[in-house]
């Protein structure tokens, strides 16, 4: 099941990026845990080097955090790191396998235009894998140009630093290169590489990868190394396949609550796009819900809507079902009863999911104790959301206000019975409204990369080389809960002609 190496890939072009900076000039700290595995799990590629690299971002405070400094080096120098046509002295490029469900269908799939060039090891102990997106044809490239786009690397740029901002787990963006070459899509477009920072790449995909080997050794190894990466407590249980399975499972029903919290949509909820880490992985079609809905779907390839706002949880759960599928062997000795934990432990995703959704719509709704009527609450405030159009973000963030805004959704009579109920609701804890609300506004962000001002920006940038927006909305979206006025204009819902339908992959 492993590709061959040789391919229709130039690798003549791929030797120029051999070429090695200095680890010292950086801090570069690579320990590469993952080509200890065996080999069909990656390919040794070095990245496909560009014509004329220019910089067109570089995150300082991720830098920080990781040990980097590249104050040391020019522009050109950092652009010429963050392109592949330079790597570090210990970084090992490799592109790695896995599989992956795509809206349901199984294929055998791998990076087919990014290259792992390493794990780096911070001062505080972590290993992060440090990879190009967009650095040039691998052997699972397929029929791919194994390029990207400016504007879908500045969206998963700023998306996921947004993200991180929000508190939401999430790979990490570090730098944003210009390749100086055109990239094929619907129509020409400027090519650019995204650095992503991640915990790690492995996937449900890569379980399903080594789960079609035809040699249960594989997902063992792999079971293996993921305990030992990620979670080194669960070698101390009884089970440690079965308490991976059950962590992926919170982990996971942590991070899709948190989504839908603040109003976020996938898009491409494929098992090849869920890390086994917990992180939010690939920002392709994905948005933020502005007006309520819970059947919005922006993905111009999700025709079902499949990966819906309202379907997210649901996904969620199908994927975890195909991860312990991959897993069974490692349960328990006895098929039928590693079916019936695997069963057990999958089925339980919906009240772990509900748990986690129910305590963060309690604290965006200030409720600092619990009753069993909490969830009626929440669902009417919801259906007015619904029934008005109202936008999701400002109408929680509204709620603090004394008087309320004049606002149609407020002059309903249904919401103002909800009102009601929801102050005396308030009323019956022993903590203060003034608590509550500020709880609230802990809870509910003030900003976020709303679609319309994303577009705004990666338009100017990959049209015009305009980057003044996106470094504008980037600053805004850094302190999500914090009102500022200098940045109202990222909080105002987009007009009719402003409002965005789709959002697309860029592959």
């Amino acid at each position: 099941m492993r590709p061959e190496t040789k391919t229709d890939v130039n690798v003549n072009a791929h030797t120029k990026a051999e070429a090695r900076l200095p680890v010292e000039e950086a801090g570069w700290q690579f320990d590469n845990s993952y080509v200890r595995l065996p080999e069909p799990f990656y390919v040794r590629i070095a990245p496909v080097p560009v014509r004329a690299p220019c910089l067109a971002i570089l995150n300082h405070a991720l830098a920080k955090s990781m040990g980097l400094n590249f104050d040391t080096l020019s522009d050109e120098n950092v652009a010429q790191l963050f392109s592949g046509n330079v790597l570090p002295q210990t970084a090992d490029p490799i592109a790695q396998a896995y599989a992956g469900h795509q809206f349901g269908g199984f294929t055998m799939l791998g990076d087919g235009r990014a290259i792992l060039i390493g794990e780096h090891l911070t001062q505080a102990g972590s290993r992060l894998d440090v990879q190009l997106k967009g650095s040039g044809q691998t052997p699972f490239s397929r029929r791919g140009d194994g390029r990207a786009a400016l504007g879908p690397m500045l969206r998963e740029y700023i998306i996921s630093e947004a993200m991180h901002a929000l508190g939401i787990p999430s790979t990490r963006s570090l730098a944003v290169v210009t390749t100086g070459e055109t990239v094929l899509r619907e129509t020409p477009l400027p090519g650019a590489v995204l650095t992503r920072v991640a915990a790690s790449h492995i996937r449900v995909g890569t379980f399903e990868y080594a789960a079609r080997l035809n040699d249960g050794a594989y997902v063992k190894t792999l079971a293996d190394y993921t305990i030992q990466r990620h979670y080194p407590d669960l070698f101390e249980t009884a089970n440690p396949y079965l308490a991976l399975l059950r962590r992926v499972i919170d982990r996971q029903a942590s991070l899709v609550a948190q989504w839908l919290l603040v109003g976020f949509i996938h898009g491409v909820m494929n098992t090849d796009n869920m890390a086994i880490s917990g992180e939010t992985i690939d920002y392709g079609p994905c948005a933020f819900m502005d007006e309520y809905d819970p059947y919005t779907v922006f993905s111009s390839i999700d025709y079902q809507g499949r990966y819906g706002y309202h379907n997210q949880s649901r996904a969620a759960q199908w994927n975890l079902a195909r991860f312990a599928e991959t897993l069974l062997p490692l349960l328990d000795p006895v098929q039928e009863k590693a079916l019936v934990l695997a069963e057990e432990t999958v089925h339980a995703f919906p009240g772990i999911f509900q748990q986690y959704w129910l305590t963060g719509m309690r604290r965006k709704l200030g409720l600092l104790t619990e009753e069993a009527e909490d969830v009626e609450l929440i669902e009417a405030l919801l259906m007015c959301l619904h029934e008005h159009h109202a936008d999701y973000t400002n109408t929680f963030r509204m709620l603090t206000a004394d008087p309320l805004p004049d606002d149609t959704l407020f002059q309903d009579s249904a919401f103002a019975a909800w009102h009601a109920q929801w102050q005396a609701r308030l009323a019956r804890q022993p903590e203060s409204k003034a608590a509550a609300y500020r709880l609230m506004r802990a809870s509910n962000p003030a900003i976020l990369p709303r679609n319309h001002c994303v577009e705004a920006a990666l338009t100017a940038a990959s049209e015009r080389g305009d980057y003044k927006e996106f470094r504008r909305l980037l600053g805004a979206v850094a302190d999500p809960y914090i009102d500022k006025p200098e940045y109202r204009e990222f909080c105002t819902p987009p007009s009719a002609a402003e409002r965005v339908q789709q959002t697309f992959c860029g592959t």
